[in-house]
């Protein structure tokens, strides 16, 4: 199993961005997968996930309105849309092989190894 983020960069307070993952060696499309996310010096923080088939996603409700997570099974790859970037969204961003989706339980088997928000100006 691979998981490879990739989008992260530094962007200014109310800008952009998109993140992306590209997953292999499973399949795909019979998995939920997440973006979880840490901030320096604090705990992992579930951010959004989305249902193996892509139709029900879930998002916290602190970043609901800002963030927008999408699916593509074709092309097996995960998406995060991030608007309204604040300084506090500044964190390391992991693509995870969620277990419990829409559960609350945050278990995952698989993490990727991230890529850096950083939001500043």
């Amino acid at each position: 199993v691979q998981l490879v983020e990739s989008g992260g960069t530094l962007v200014q307070p109310g800008g952009s961005l998109k993140l992306s993952c590209a997953a292999s060696g499973f399949i795909f499309s019979n998995y939920a997968v997440s973006w979880v996310r840490q901030a320096p010096g604090k705990g992992p923080e579930w951010v959004s996930g989305v249902n193996p088939s892509g139709l029900i996603p879930y998002i916290s409700d602190s970043l609901k309105g800002r963030f927008t997570i999408s699916r593509d099974n074709a092309k097996n790859t995960l998406n995060l849309q991030m608007d309204s970037l604040k300084p506090e969204d500044t964190a390391r961003y992991y693509c995870v092989r969620d277990l419990t989706v829409g559960y609350g339980l945050g278990v995952f088997d698989y993490w990727g190894q991230g890529t850096q928000v950083t939001v500043s100006s």
